[in-house]
């Protein structure tokens, strides 16, 4: 979501010591910040590269929206909960991006993680990714990993996703239970990244019925990336389609896509989740408009890669979780596509066979 260099690195080890106040941005940011820790059986709470059992300290910086977004950062807060109870860290560090932030404050976010001895530290979005390739570069001894993006670097993990491929499958479900040919996608911000979810949609429905109505709207354009944290722009655009005639809405809009399901409750229709099961994290009033969401396990993601801190194993480079690695997937929680789920598999498996190549581009 950038650039500007901001803060010396004086400033950093001052400004370390104030990560329990929440400083999570460069400079002036007000970018909050949480702070917990577990104790590690060995007593040690290094920032080395130590394995788990020495007990390794974790920093993760979220993208605009941070935990309670019920949705993309929800998911890799989950991933760090379950390293929490099963890999014996001796401390974690969370920080929160802020709207209109910086890309020097997106530095300065990851270099006082880094600063204050967290490793590894990871960045959760692809807004992190040209102040993830300098910062990294400055700490080539701290392991990072990033979220969605293709970042390189010696000490750089990239944990990517086939968006496009469980986009596919909602798609093919909006498509099979629409009862008036109209559907529609809300993206958050119109980048590659989202553009992947919409055109994975468009995809799915149309491989199930070619003439269906299909609108599109985005809440942004770069470099304005409010478009994933406006609940009230996400429920006016899924209004102007409902009010179109759509009955479907899938939504690719972080913290945003809360407004999508207002809407559908208003307009009595349906809508479609992303990232985490959202008929399970949504708000509990709008949970039943949801028919499904596309899952993109950034959990798992998150946990692999502090598993193979943990293990010494872990590599530079790209980790694809796509359909076949089990790292994209459809939900069924709320019953609403127990009646369509063979057909959705079937779909999956000529996936992951090779039989359907869903385009990313």
């Amino acid at each position: 979501m950038l650039r500007d260099h901001a803060s010396k690195l004086a400033a950093t080890v001052a400004a370390g010591a104030m990560l329990m106040a929440a400083a999570a941005c460069g400079g002036s940011d007000t970018g909050t910040g949480t702070d917990s820790a577990t104790p590690a059986a060995s007593g040690g709470a290094g920032g080395s590269s130590a394995p788990a059992a020495a007990g390794a300290k974790v920093g993760l910086a979220y993208d605009i929206g941070g935990r309670g977004d019920q949705s993309f950062n929800d998911a890799a807060a989950a991933g760090l909960e379950k390293a929490k109870a099963e890999l014996n860290l001796a401390e974690t560090k969370e920080l929160e991006a802020k709207a209109g932030e910086t890309g020097g404050q997106k530095e300065q976010r990851l270099r006082l993680l880094a600063q204050s001895g967290y490793n590894p530290v990871i960045a959760v979005g692809f807004a992190y990714s040209e102040a993830i390739k300098k910062v990294a570069q400055e700490f080539p001894d701290t392991k990072f990993a990033i979220v969605d993006d293709a970042a390189a670097g010696p000490n750089i993990t990239n944990l990517v996703f086939a968006e496009n491929e469980g986009s596919f499958l909602v798609g093919a479900a909006a498509a099979m239970k629409t009862k008036k040919e109209h559907i529609g996608f809300v993206g958050g911000v119109a980048v590659p990244l989202i553009k992947k979810f919409e055109l994975g949609f468009t995809k799915g429905a149309q491989s199930v019925k070619p003439d269906i109505k299909i609108d599109v709207k985005y809440l942004s354009q770069p470099p304005e990336f409010t478009g994933f944290n406006d609940p009230a722009k996400g429920k006016a655009a899924a209004q102007g389609m409902f009010d179109a005639g759509a009955d479907i809405v899938y939504q690719a809009a972080g913290g945003s896509g809360g407004g999508v399901f207002e809407a559908a409750k208003a307009a009595k229709a349906l809508a479609i989740g992303v990232d985490s099961d959202q008929a399970l994290t949504a708000d509990p009033g709008v949970r039943d408009v949801i028919l499904t969401s596309m899952l993109k396990k950034v959990d798992v993601a998150v946990f692999d890669f502090l598993k193979s801190f943990a293990d010494g194993t872990v590599k530079a480079g790209a980790k694809v979780y796509d359909l076949k690695a089990g790292g994209v997937d459809f939900s069924t929680t709320g019953g609403k596509v127990d009646d369509i789920k063979l057909d959705l598999d079937k779909y999956k498996d000529k996936i992951i066979n090779g039989e359907i190549k869903v385009p990313s581009e």
